[in-house]
């Protein structure tokens, strides 16, 4: 399975945001959306700030494909869901510490919306 080169972390953590480009049941690509992105380790996850009525994580949750571009860095995704706790207490920390600037308004939602965590995984 492919990883990300830690150039590619690195660039990808330090940017604000994410464009992700999900993919519609059909296969044809959404408009890009910008959303933010957490690194836990050696991988890098996303949330849905309008929790499961998000567009763009509606589709990436049905083909669990999409294509991002952050930090100069352009890659064919998958996603994949994630529903471990531990692993979902260590996002949301991420969250309130790389976001938590920008104030309770936009860091809560990010942290009530455990259950749209998303892995990337580069293709």
């Amino acid at each position: 399975m492919p990883t990300w080169t830690s150039d590619e972390l690195n660039r990808i953590a330090k940017a604000d945001e994410l464009e992700m480009v999900s993919l519609r049941r059909d296969g044809t690509p959404r408009g890009p959306v910008p959303i933010w992105v957490v690194r836990d380790g050696d991988d890098l996850y996303v949330r849905s700030f309008r929790g499961t009525h998000g567009g763009w994580w509606r589709a990436a949750r049905a083909s669990h494909e999409g294509h991002i571009r952050s930090g100069g860095v352009y890659k064919n995704v998958t996603l994949v869901e994630v529903t471990d706790s531990e692993i979902n207490d260590r996002i949301d920390t991420a969250y309130r510490t790389k976001y938590g600037r920008f104030g309770g308004a936009y860091v809560n939602p990010m942290v009530a919306a455990r259950s749209t965590t998303l892995r990337l995984v580069p293709r």
